[in-house]
């Protein structure tokens, strides 16, 4: 604009000279309010102690590794609890004859008792369901 030379914005083809100078005026007043609020901050959070950026190195591996402690074992209690409300269940289709891991499986299956994440179930999860029963009752009798 201050060159002279003569242009036009292809956002806004209709705008004159008044115009683009009112809005570079408006963009520039903006911007000047953006970095003042940002250097306000950043020199409140540093006179506090705080540290500035994403990158907190140990301690983001230190937070990672706590929230995974934690998922692992909100997820064993979540099976630990889903296998104590299948015993009954497992231990009926026992009592019935069947005692093959995959004939468990079946049973469970053919009644419509979904696994966790709702499928079917196999043999594998059966001897785990079962391995978490019997874990569950030892923790129950040393009590």
């Amino acid at each position: 604009m201050e060159s002279g030379v003569e242009f036009a914005a292809c956002d806004l083809p209709s705008a004159n000279r008044l115009t683009i100078h009112v809005l570079a005026a408006v963009a520039e007043a903006e911007a000047a309010a953006i970095q003042s609020v940002h250097e306000g901050g950043s020199t409140g959070c540093q006179g506090s102690g705080a540290k500035l950026g994403g990158n907190r190195g140990n301690l983001t591996t230190a937070i990672r590794r706590k929230a995974h402690r934690h998922s692992i074992e909100s997820r064993q209690q979540r099976a630990a609890k889903r296998a104590q409300d299948l015993m009954p269940l497992i231990q009926a289709i026992q009592a019935e004859g069947i005692r093959s891991l995959s004939g468990i499986a079946a049973a469970l299956n053919s009644r419509g008792i979904p696994t966790a994440r709702d499928g079917r179930w196999s043999a594998v999860q059966v001897m785990r369901t079962l391995r978490l029963m019997s874990e569950g009752q030892e923790s129950y009798a040393s009590h």
